[in-house]
């Protein structure tokens, strides 16, 4: 397993070096300002100086993150039990859903910030908003992909409408869960800096904007990175989850990797 993961990992970390080495030798050679292109080791030095103020404002975020995230859990949890549970929900809502995706989250930010003011809510609002739709979604189709034959042998042995969903359906709706999950954690810090560049008393979204209105542009990136490696420790901490509770549903995978 470990043998597994150090060579996955290795063609993504030298590729990055080597990116790294092409942008700090780019910005040397070209004399580049640090206000429009600051080298990856200023950036460094930027981001380890602001440290203690970065902190908390990525404290902030994580809340934010943690209680969206659960919320579009739940209500994803729902709204697929009630498009499998019932063709007439189903008929009705499913399309809503989709075209509720046209709508873009900076139109909604403002609404919500108007309603429910300047706090935090509007922010686990958008963060919920944006994870929902890639969890219900992926859900219900799980729901939808369950062997009919299996449906049918339960249906003959006397089984009901409960036994059918947790024996059946549930079991093979995990792998679709996990991939829209996935998908949700990989939004969802996205969806709370977006929210708080709005309007937000701390946040890196505000820490960001703070920035770039001062022209600290080395502070900008690092604050970016704090953003791309919390996605990436989300997006990884829901495939080790999924690895615990559903381990089969990884099995064809790593047949076929290795």
């Amino acid at each position: 397993m470990k043998v597994q993961v150090v060579r996955l990992a290795t063609p993504p970390l030298v590729l990055l070096v080597v990116i790294g080495m092409l942008w700090e030798l780019a910005t040397r050679i070209f004399a580049v300002p640090e206000w429009l292109l600051p080298a990856p080791s200023v950036i460094w030095g930027e981001f380890s100086s602001s440290l203690p103020q970065l902190v908390p404002h990525t404290m902030r975020t994580l809340v934010e993150v943690g209680l969206g995230y659960g919320l579009a859990l739940v209500a994803a949890f729902v709204m697929a039990g009630m498009l499998e549970q019932s063709m007439v929900v189903r008929r009705a809502l499913h399309p809503l859903l989709v075209t509720s995706q046209a709508i873009p989250i900076f139109a909604l930010a403002p609404l919500l910030a108007i309603w429910f003011g300047f706090g935090i809510l509007p922010k686990i609002l958008i963060v919920a908003l944006v994870c929902f739709f890639p969890i219900a979604i992926s859900l219900a189709g799980g729901f939808r992909v369950a062997d009919p034959d299996m449906v049918a042998l339960l249906r003959s042995m006397g089984a009901d409408d409960r036994q059918v969903f947790f024996k059946v359906k549930w079991p093979s709706a995990i792998p679709s869960l996990l991939s829209g999950m996935k998908i949700a954690a990989s939004y969802s810090v996205i969806a709370a800096v977006i929210a708080e560049w709005i309007g937000a008393s701390q946040g890196l979204g505000l820490y960001m904007l703070r920035a770039s209105n001062s022209f600290q542009t080395a502070r900008v990136f690092s604050a970016i990175g704090v953003v791309a490696v919390l996605s990436i420790v989300l997006f990884l901490s829901v495939d080790v989850i999924g690895r615990l509770i559903a381990p089969w549903t990884y099995v064809h995978e790593e047949e076929s990797s290795s």
